[in-house]
């Protein structure tokens, strides 16, 4: 009963607190919105809030007395690994992720774990992996305490740009295969980016549970493509947890700790960040050097602008704030950078009072598609200039330049790794920064030499290469045209293999082929925005199939809408948009046809005028959906 009392007693007094902090912030923040305002308060509040807890409490609540029991010195780099979770989508990257979290006591083990680095909304609902996350796992192995850094990353190949950077902070990698899939397309892509980094490789079969898997043939495939001995595989089952504690073990083991020093300069590469609205960016670093402390003056290579660090400490998965890091560990720092623009990734961060030689970073992501975005009033350009602008310092693999339109206004024009990309992309806009755009139909580059004409034989698919992994699996690869693949032909394959087949590209350069502009025209005015290039063969099924999906994407109107596809000055194709009719002979009841004739010719010349002066609105869904093709 008096426990009770107490409880009661603090929680009043923290209570009142908790309004007092609320009163005080609307005072001050009263151009924002309250649930905004309500949150930051929270987060303010709730680190200082004591926690009754009961007995099967795990670490995953962390109070003041647990920050102030890690002390980050006592982790030398010995004990200290870095790895990444590499795999195909789907093969069970973020499973795995959540039983490494239960088991080392960062989470609570419920049955409610499922994705739990999964915190954007969009990888809530499609169920994928867009972003990576980091998190710091303390395990226990043969009477002393690792310091684990965990990094999942996507593995869907519009995305491989996260899984490049993360694996740049870290010496060894868990490469995923699925016991019943075995080895996919992004396992070979991500496979060969850890092989080039020089990282030790864990190869880790998962889905043993499943009723057809075979992980000995995922084995022999392992060994075969990737010529690593059978022998060092584990099988594991991460749903069910079947010997996710040897993994564990293994990366203990088998993975070679960093190989930086404390004794030298602080140096630390930034490989990711995001942005706050009070605190500035957010910022992931690995540090290749010396120890960093609050309050401390640090540098970026990028600007050679100095800060103090306010804030630093490590991802559990969520912030927990330290006084200090040191070299081979990785977390976050927030030192008071309040532009975008401040904070580049693949930067250099140091002391102020020790230059050292800035880190190599990393190689941009080269654009695969291309799309306009206009917002869809102007008015609102600045507010999603800024939007724009913290996405993409999230996103880094985003290209932005300024562009404007006659028909659409002030926008940019994006460049994405992929058409999935760039759906995810529009779908944070909306979703974290309540953004409503037009996208326009997504194109990829040529290049035009301007000269004499000529013909040229073009082959639209050329095979390099073909090897047979086993008895049920065979590794193709083809020379294509990126505008052969880039809108639906993941889907298509898709569809066509049973969910089986899967595939990686990469940029091949530039050959000549006969290509062509068309246009899209509404009523005989062209849209820029359905402007496309196609190749001189299939020019005409391409503008018949635009025309016939535009028919059915753009809403019907009191006039008629000619729908037409043109190469240059030739209509090759065309639909009609039927108008909404008036039954105007509905009050005639009998009568001289003359007079019903009369009515009706009205109708046409009012339909005609209106055809004449009337503006087509396209849907923005439009853009995207025009360009998927349909099966034939």
């Amino acid at each position: 009963m008096q426990l009770a009392l107490i409880k009661t007693k603090v929680c009043a007094t923290l209570y009142l607190r908790y309004l007092l902090d609320f009163r005080i912030y609307q005072t001050r923040r009263k151009s924002h919105d309250c649930n905004t305002a309500w949150t930051v308060i929270r987060h303010r509040w709730m680190k200082t809030a004591p926690v009754f807890c009961t007995r099967n409490t795990t670490k995953m609540f962390s109070t003041q007395t647990d920050k102030e029991s890690i002390d980050m010195s006592k982790f030398p780099v010995e004990r200290i690994r870095n790895f990444s979770i590499i795999a195909h989508i789907d093969h069970g990257k973020s499973t795995l992720a959540d039983r490494l979290l239960e088991i080392t006591g960062a989470i609570t083990k419920t049955q409610k774990n499922k994705q739990v680095l999964d915190k954007l909304q969009v990888e809530r609902e499609r169920g994928i992996t867009v972003k990576a996350q980091t998190a710091s796992l303390f395990y226990e192995y043969e009477n002393q305490t690792y310091l684990l850094n965990l990094i999942d990353t996507p593995g869907h190949v519009d995305f491989s740009y996260e899984v490049s950077r993360s694996i740049s902070a870290c010496q060894g990698v868990l490469l995923i295969v699925d016991a019943n899939q075995g080895i996919q397309a992004q396992t070979v892509a991500n496979f060969y980016l850890a092989f080039e980094a020089q990282l030790t490789i864990i190869p880790v079969i998962n889905k043993i549970d499943l009723k057809n898997a075979d992980p000995e043939r995922v084995e022999n495939q392992i060994e075969k493509v990737f010529d690593i001995p059978k022998e060092e595989c584990i099988r594991i089952s991460a749903k069910l947890g079947t010997n996710v504690d040897q993994v564990l073990q293994e990366v203990v083991k088998r993975l070679p700790p960093p190989t930086f020093n404390r004794e030298d300069p602080f140096k630390a590469l930034v490989f990711d960040s995001n942005f706050d609205q009070y605190r500035g960016v957010i910022a992931n670093v690995a540090l290749f050097g010396g120890c960093l402390s609050k309050g401390d003056r640090i540098v970026s290579a990028h600007l050679g602008k100095s800060y103090e660090v306010n804030e630093l400490g490590l991802l559990k998965p969520e912030e927990l704030p330290m006084e200090r890091l040191y070299a081979g560990q990785v977390g976050y720092v927030i030192a008071g950078m309040k532009e975008v623009k401040e904070a580049q990734i693949g930067d250099t961060l140091y002391h102020q009072k020790h230059p050292v030689e800035p880190l190599p970073g990393f190689k941009p992501a080269k654009a695969m598609v291309f799309a306009g975005m206009y917002p869809m009033d102007q008015s609102d350009y600045s507010t999603l200039r800024s939007a724009v602008e913290k996405l993409t310092l999230n996103d880094s693999s985003v290209t932005v330049q300024r562009d404007s339109s006659l028909a659409l206004g002030a926008g940019w024009r994006l460049g994405f790794l992929g058409l999935l990309h760039m759906e995810v992309f529009n779908q944070r806009l909306e979703q974290e920064y309540n953004a409503s755009v037009i996208v326009t139909a997504p194109t990829v580059p040529y290049k035009a030499i301007l000269s004499s004409p000529r013909l040229i034989k073009n082959r639209r698919g050329i095979q390099k290469n073909m090897v047979y992994i086993d008895d049920h699996r065979v590794m193709m690869k083809y020379l294509f045209p990126l505008n052969e693949i880039v809108v639906d032909f993941y889907d298509h394959l898709k569809s066509m293999s049973s969910g089986y087949a899967s595939f990686d590209y990469e940029d091949a350069g530039y050959q000549a082929a006969d290509v062509i502009r068309m246009d899209i025209l509404l009523n005989g005015k062209p849209v820029e925005e359905l402007t496309t290039i196609v190749h001189r063969d299939r020019a005409y099924s391409a503008g018949k199939a635009m025309c016939e999906r535009l028919q059915d994407a753009i809403p019907r109107q009191m006039f008629e809408i000619a729908v037409q596809a043109a190469i240059g000055s030739k209509v090759i194709a065309r639909e009609t948009i039927k108008a909404f009719r008036k039954n105007v002979l509905a009050k005639c009841y009998g009568g001289d046809i003359t007079r019903k004739m009369k009515l009706l010719k009205k109708q046409a010349e009012g339909k005609k005028k209106m055809r004449y002066i009337g503006t087509v609105q396209v849907p923005k869904d439009a853009f995207i959906n025009v360009l998927k093709r349909k099966d034939k």
